[in-house]
């Protein structure tokens, strides 16, 4: 069932490019995309909160998930765009999916988990996949500030997951999301611009919020209860395949021969993901 829900959670991350170009060709920029889909999505958290009855934390954990709505929401979207306008997409995708190798080191100093040579072997061929996926789209633009910004954006990803582990079995998801996510759409304002919206606008914009925000974090955070961290980020990366996929069948978008072999490298890793656990069980038996 974690490997179900962090498939989910990927299919419903996939319509964020989509659905945004849908937004961006209506003249709104990524920024302010970002800015609705934090605000939007984090009140669909707070309606399920309220509803629940879910109280939100105090103190120091309070003040976790406020740091986690600026780093992991505000810092994450920010970073991510500046990579792309300093590295090209291409790149930034690439650096955005060193999230896994992060999610490693992460899960070994913060959580304890021991890391399997498996384990890095399978995050090595994702991110192998990962980049042949992105390489044919336009190539890379190296640059400092580019690599830079995409790293940055790949660590602030990846703390999606620790946090998670360290926080999803004391509180509700949904009302660590109904913190962070506003309080990320504030640490964006200074840098959006707004601009004027169509009806088909506001409807891309909620389909963003509720599905590629509010169902997936959900999905998310009931995989990641059932999956280590490591394993959950490596199913993560189904995302750029599906949403790929989506761009081949909407606006008739191909694959080069490297990007079919990057396809074929992530769905390797994920899956291998999935039948190690039994195989180790097979070997001690």
């Amino acid at each position: 069932m974690g490997y179900l829900f962090m498939l989910l959670a990927a299919a419903s991350w996939a319509l964020i490019g989509p659905v945004s170009r849908v937004a961006q060709a209506a003249g709104l920029s990524p920024v302010e995309v970002a800015f609705w889909r934090a605000l939007i999505g984090g009140t669909f958290f707070a309606v399920h909160a309220l509803a629940r009855g879910q109280r939100p934390p105090r103190g120091r954990d309070l003040g976790g998930a406020l740091l986690f709505g600026l780093a992991g929401v505000s810092l994450f979207y920010l970073s991510y765009q500046l990579a792309v306008a300093y590295g090209g997409a291409a790149l930034a995708a690439v650096l955005l999916y060193t999230a896994p190798a992060w999610v490693v080191a992460g899960s070994f100093v913060f959580l304890r988990q021991p890391v399997s040579g498996g384990q890095l072997a399978l995050v090595v061929l994702t991110l192998v996949g990962v980049l042949l996926l992105s390489w044919p789209q336009q190539g890379f633009r190296v640059s400092a500030a580019g690599i830079g910004w995409g790293l940055l954006s790949g660590l602030t990803y990846a703390l999606y997951y620790i946090y998670g582990k360290l926080q999803f079995t004391r509180y509700e998801p949904t009302v660590l999301f109904a913190l962070a996510l506003p309080v990320g759409a504030l640490g964006l304002l200074p840098w959006v611009g707004f601009a004027p919206k169509t009806a088909i606008v506001w409807l891309a914009l909620l389909v963003l919020s509720f599905v590629s925000t509010y169902l997936a974090y959900w999905f998310y955070s009931l995989g990641l209860r059932r999956l280590d961290a490591t394993r959950a980020a490596l199913v993560a990366t189904l995302e750029p395949v599906l949403a790929s996929l989506l761009a081949f069948v909407w606006w008739g978008e191909r694959f080069s021969p490297l990007g079919y072999l990057g396809a074929a490298a992530i769905v390797l890793a994920v899956v291998a993901s999935a039948l190690e656990p039994g195989l180790n069980r097979r070997r001690r038996a």
